[in-house]
């Protein structure tokens, strides 16, 4: 049985804690808050997300939780016309082998959270942010900011995109700042009159910019996200925004979106970050996980997502020895980096070329869109979908 550290108590260290304490090893996860809890409002979930979950004994708590979602809607913004929708029922879930949901970040964090506490192996410590890392041939040091060391046979940075651990593995400097500002609310449902709901994730896109909004927590209150490429050029999280401001940034929006754009209250604006994809993100018995290794933008909808395939992935290859750890990690690396910069760089490319285009841009896309059948649309997401083999070695 061997130790293994995970730096961070967020989605990505939680599954990760799950899996390795589930092949026999002992786990503690270094959380540098002083409490474990998951910041944010709506996230999307794809079927791959599913896959991981199911494995990680987390599927069944998070169904109970989430909203499934009967379709993915394209609109334009400045028109209210529809473009095309990706119908996410039977032949979907069919195809994928799971439904597509969306939930409030809090009811995929907490099933993850109550699954560790519940493994005897899993020692979950706050106050216990990463300095650096030490290691020889045989084992690993987590230095605290306390500055207490402590040993493990393997440490996992799970510590997000401003990681700690990738910064002493890679020492690539700060996120690429996007540009792009991001504005999010989320409001009761019953504020939100009955002829503008539906149980879908709809997204408006108009010129360098665009607004999301779908059901949460049981459908009992609505998510919105409104994102303008306003060539930002210094990164914010979770700063509060006037009303007044949001709504002068998106004055081309047509009548329907803005009705709801009009809803939102209480807003908090984040400049969106990612990085460039790398080749190498292990150490010797040091490795990165999801936003640490791979951090992209929201445009794909699968950040989460990817860190819980890690995760999986990770547990299924340290069902081994200590000594064993640093040769399967790098297999890690390799068998994951492929598919996780393919998702990064197709992330960027949905901001650019779907949701954001103007002009002629934009009409060729809606022309391009909308002749897709339904076939087309499954194909197009394949690869990402349906990748259930990813969750397996």
């Amino acid at each position: 049985m061997a130790h293994v550290l995970i730096a961070g108590g967020g989605i990505g260290g939680l599954a990760a804690a799950i899996a390795v304490a589930h092949r026999g090893h002992r786990v503690t996860v270094l959380e540098r808050r002083d409490e474990f809890t998951e910041l944010g409002a709506g996230i999307q979930l794809a079927p791959n997300a599913f896959a991981a979950l199911d494995r990680l004994g987390a599927g069944a708590a998070v169904r109970d939780r989430a909203v499934f979602i009967d379709e993915l809607r394209l609109m334009d913004g400045t028109t209210d016309e529809p473009i095309n929708a990706m119908p996410l029922t039977d032949a979907y879930r069919t195809r994928f082998g799971n439904p597509y949901a969306v939930v409030h970040r809090t009811d995929l964090y907490q099933p993850l959270l109550d699954a560790c506490r519940a493994l005897p192996g899993v020692t979950l410590r706050t106050g216990s942010g990463l300095a650096a890392y030490e290691q020889d041939g045989t084992s690993v040091e987590a230095v605290l900011t306390t500055g207490e060391h402590v040993a493990g046979d393997a440490l996992l940075g799970a510590d997000g995109i401003r990681s700690t651990v990738r910064q002493q593995l890679l020492g690539d400097g700060e996120p690429r700042v996007s540009g792009h500002t991001i504005y999010r609310s989320v409001i009761p449902m019953d504020r939100v009159p009955h002829e503008l709901r539906s149980n879908a994730v709809t997204l408006w896109a108009g010129p360098k910019w665009h607004f999301v909004h779908y059901p949460i927590s049981g459908g009992r209150y609505l998510n919105l996200a409104a994102t303008r490429d306003d060539g930002a050029t210094e990164a914010v999280a979770g700063q509060p925004a006037e009303r007044a401001h949001v709504l002068a940034q998106f004055p081309e929006l047509g009548t329907v979106a803005a009705r709801l754009l009009r809803l939102g209250e209480d807003w908090k604006c984040w400049v969106l970050c990612d990085r460039d994809p790398v080749d190498v993100w292990v150490d010797g018995r040091v490795a990165l996980v999801g936003d640490a290794a791979h951090p992209m933008l929201q445009y794909a909808a699968q950040g989460a997502c990817m860190a819980l395939e890690d995760a999986v992935f990770l547990g299924d290859l340290l069902d081994c020895p200590a000594d064993s750890i640093p040769r399967r990690l790098l297999r890690y690396n390799t068998a994951r980096r492929d598919r996780t910069a393919k998702a990064q760089l197709v992330a960027r490319e949905m901001g650019r070329q779907v949701y954001h285009p103007a002009g002629v841009a934009a009409k060729e896309r809606n022309a391009t869109i909308s002749a897709m059948s339904e076939t087309d649309l499954y194909y197009t997401v394949d690869w990402l979908h349906g990748a259930r083999d990813c969750v397996r070695v």
